[in-house]
């Protein structure tokens, strides 16, 4: 899955924070979004103090890939249970079909 626009753009904390609050919107369910907003707001608060610019560029670019990885994630999952669905409709659709035939 493609980055969300201006990722290549992400900074600072706080563009991070906002970055990834708006990565959240893409997941699928409530709860899963609200997990996700949970966790971004505890690792923004559990790292407001780091001070050292190379980490704090090493946490940036650690996030981003953990986010792209999740969205990834969840993309293939939807994709795969629609593969499914189609694949279980297209057998019935296959079956019912079948059973016509052969009554006859």
């Amino acid at each position: 899955m493609a980055p969300l626009v201006g990722v290549e753009l992400i900074q600072t904390p706080v563009q991070l924070y906002r970055y990834l609050l708006r990565c959240c919107r893409q997941l699928p369910s409530s709860a899963m979004q609200q997990h996700y907003r949970h966790a971004i707001r505890q690792g923004y608060s559990s790292h407001s103090d780091e001070d050292d610019p190379e980490r704090i560029q090493m946490i940036i670019q650690r996030a981003i890939k953990d986010a792209e990885w999740i969205l990834h994630k969840v993309r293939v999952a939807e994709q795969t249970f629609l593969l499914f669905c189609y694949m279980h409709r297209c057998h019935f659709k296959f079956l019912s079909i079948y059973l016509q035939y052969t009554k006859k």
